[in-house]
């Protein structure tokens, strides 16, 4: 019952999530040799437009976690709905990944990893860093941006899915 005094357990945590639909990304950061760390999210979102800023939600388990702070670069690719076995292979954790990602990858004019053919690429170098429980949020200022065309990978009820039609116009007016 809502309003009830009761702590809410993590799997209720994360039931109620899973019915907010959101577009699946992956975050990637390069080490000091230039290998690629990444990890799919869907804690990802604008934060201004003046600057350009953009906020992702790290895991503090994750070796991405660890090579955005070690080097405080990373970027966002926000995938194309055919992508659903890149996102399957950065959702897992790297000893349980096999063999090579299923994408191209594709290095930026600043260094940073770009997966081909995601339907947008969001370079980023770290603006603000804040801590919070098991997450560190950082805010990273954009520094190159590139977008294409295609429709995205969403993620709904811990299923991927994809846009069942091209959508509607709001009517601001």
């Amino acid at each position: 019952m809502i309003g009830e005094n009761k702590v809410p357990d993590i799997d209720q945590y994360r039931k109620a999530w899973s019915k907010f639909a959101t577009g699946v990304s992956v975050i990637i950061s390069r080490d000091d040799t230039g290998a690629v760390h990444g990890m799919a999210a869907n804690g990802i979102t604008s934060v201004s437009l003046d600057p350009m800023l953009v906020l992702v939600c790290v895991d503090h388990s994750r070796n991405t976690y660890k090579r955005i702070k070690e080097t405080g670069k990373f970027s966002i690719n926000i995938l194309n709905h055919n992508q659903t076995a890149v996102a399957e292979y950065y959702a897992r954790r790297p000893e349980k990944r096999i063999g090579e990602p299923p994408c191209e990858l594709i290095f930026g004019k600043k260094g940073s990893a770009k997966i081909a053919d995601c339907i947008a690429f969001i370079d980023c170098h770290v603006h603000e860093e804040i801590i919070q429980g098991d997450h560190t949020i950082y805010i990273g200022k954009v520094v190159d941006i590139t977008s294409g065309a295609g429709k995205p990978l969403l993620f709904y009820e811990s299923m991927f899915n994809e846009l069942a039609h091209d959508g509607l116009a709001p009517n601001w007016s």
